[in-house]
């Protein structure tokens, strides 16, 4: 009886490769590329991505008020004095909370969700933190909640969610105004378009 050969094993090159494909729009021949072109040319900056991304995951987590990343226990927006606590943002991503920022046309708290509803992805209330947000928005201290998820299906789905929950607590909910187009996302608008749609925000 012929013994069986091993199986082959991945390389590093290939790991690397595969590695670099969770980049959201990296394919093969994209992941290839980047693959290459660090270990040809820039070794060094390859060494720094290493070092940066293993020092971020080692320190960096989720802000216990507002979820979104930060390296403390609370960020440094949530502890602010000079933001207002009577308005509360509640946002899918950290980069569409980066975003609102910097409109500079809204001074109040965030919650971001990491995510929205999706049942057919198997993305329920409890994988987004609806109950850390319903927390945050029943203790009193909040009295609007602005719901800015990104007007696509699941985040109209999402904003409705939580506006049907929030209400039955008489939480005031209002939603940004359709300046940003349908299907878009904020991270991909223009910071005019978005600061226009918080002030003109309704409610809901």
């Amino acid at each position: 009886m012929k013994n069986k050969e091993p199986l082959p094993t991945s390389t590093g090159l290939e790991r690397l490769i595969e590695a670099l494909r969770v980049l959201p729009g990296v394919g093969p021949r994209s992941a290839q590329r980047m693959a290459y072109h660090l270990l040809q040319h820039d070794r060094g900056g390859a060494e720094r991505l290493a070092q940066a991304l293993s020092g971020a995951l080692a320190v960096v987590r989720r802000c216990s008020k507002c979820n979104n990343f930060s390296e403390e226990e609370i960020c440094g927006l949530c502890r602010s004095a000079r933001r207002d606590a009577s308005m509360l943002c509640v946002v899918e991503t950290p980069a569409d909370l980066a975003t609102v920022e910097q409109t500079l046309s809204y001074s109040g708290m965030y919650f971001v969700l990491m995510g929205r509803l999706s049942p057919l992805d198997g993305v329920g209330p409890r994988d987004i933190g609806l109950d850390r947000l319903l927390a945050r928005a029943s203790e009193g201290e909040v009295q609007e909640v602005i719901l800015a998820t990104n007007f696509t299906n699941e985040g109209e789905a999402t904003a409705h969610y939580i506006a049907e929950m929030l209400r039955s607590r008489n939480v005031k909910v209002s939603r940004i105004a359709r300046g940003v187009p349908l299907g878009g996302e904020l991270e991909y608008v223009d910071i005019g378009t978005i600061s226009q749609a918080l002030l003109d925000r309704r409610g809901i």
